[in-house]
């Protein structure tokens, strides 16, 4: 078994943020962007944690990244906006962004929302989260402009980024739906988690740069380049076109369609469309009524084989982050290592990111 260390969520959230704030960044940025980074550990999905961290780093020291952006706006026509990430921290540039779209929707009933060119927004699922806890509806359709890494339907290379959709919706009297996801059969991130960890991973998700079926997560790591699949064969890779115009044509961010020079940043495009239930035609009675009604009737499905009851899409987040909370999260030993590496690019002694963290290396 490879080493990892479990750390308690705060006292990583300080430690990221220490690095992030040697970036250049002020004010809130830091502990926003370790906030975030950590909530993705938090809900179980290392692939948008902490991990990202080494990368960030060195998109900074590029220049893709630049700390301490606010997004801009490039058309206001009050329930549609278009934005401008400014190649700003995502996890700064979302959450204004969102609160500007949050609040037209509620002078307005809707607003149809667009960004470009903000660097990596990280994990979608806390956009929607935002909204939901508005009482809003909320979609977004996202494109990846950084290395393409998922092959199309019929295809053997890489052509596009996975590419996420996320829904959420809000439910009267228990936490919304959060349906979050790659439209790659898994996030590109999960397999950096894996080859980290020395794991294979199950078929059906990876070619090699042969264009190959294989098990090894290095072949979208490091090179030679292979590619990963989208889920649900034509269906995924349709969906994930969707993302490309909707997320990168649509908003003026871009989408992929050259060759990889190397850089290490991740940019987003992202249209959004947020709607107050409340304001619909069928009103806020009706479609909360109906929407537990129907909950209620999916929990009452007797569980399959190997499940203990039908959950909806965000519970398994939240059911992992109440585990995290009380047990710390659990980083692998070559992904600390990336990131105390990381730390010191910025002049972060290790040492330092260690005694703030509180942790040793554990589980041989």
């Amino acid at each position: 078994m490879a080493g990892y260390v479990t750390i308690e969520a705060q006292a990583l959230t300080q430690a990221i943020a220490a690095i992030v704030a040697a970036g250049g960044s002020e004010g809130e940025e830091p502990l926003q962007v370790a906030g975030s980074l950590v909530g993705a550990n938090l809900a179980g999905h290392d692939s948008h944690g902490v991990g990202m961290i080494p990368r960030y780093v060195d998109a900074l020291l590029e220049g893709g990244l630049l700390p301490n952006r606010q997004p801009s706006i490039k058309l206001d026509a009050g329930a549609l906006l278009a934005l401008d990430g400014e190649r700003g921290y995502g996890q700064s540039i979302g959450k204004a962004a969102m609160a500007m779209g949050i609040r037209r929707a509620q002078q307005h009933g809707v607003c149809v929302m667009t960004l470009a060119r903000s660097h990596h927004l990280g994990r979608i699922g806390q956009w929607a989260e935002q909204a939901t806890a508005e009482g809003l509806v909320s979609l977004h359709f996202v494109n990846v402009m950084t290395r393409p890494s998922v092959a199309p339907w019929g295809g053997s290379d890489g052509r596009f980024g996975t590419n996420p959709c996320c829904i959420g919706v809000p439910l009267a009297g228990e936490p919304p739906m959060i349906l979050d996801f790659a439209t790659s059969a898994v996030a590109q991130g999960k397999m950096r988690v894996a080859h980290n960890k020395g794991e294979k991973v199950p078929a059906g998700r990876l070619i090699d740069d042969q264009g190959r079926p294989t098990d090894d997560p290095r072949y979208v790591v490091v090179e030679p380049w292979g590619a990963l699949l989208p889920f649900g064969e034509h269906k995924g890779s349709g969906l994930a076109v969707a993302c490309e115009l909707l997320g990168g044509a649509l908003s003026g961010g871009g989408t992929w369609h050259g060759s990889h020079d190397g850089s290490r940043r991740v940019y987003n495009g992202m249209l959004t469309m947020l709607i107050d239930p409340a304001r619909t035609g069928a009103g806020a009675e009706s479609f909360f009524g109906e929407a537990g009604a129907f909950i209620e009737s999916l929990r009452q499905s007797p569980p399959a084989p190997g499940f203990d009851r039908v959950r909806i899409a965000g519970e398994p987040e939240r059911e992992m982050r109440v585990q995290r909370l009380t047990g710390g999260i659990p980083i692998d030993e070559t992904t600390w290592e990336e990131i105390l590496r990381a730390g010191e690019k910025l002049a972060v002694p290790r040492e330092r990111t260690i005694e703030t963290a509180g942790c040793g290396v554990a589980g041989r």
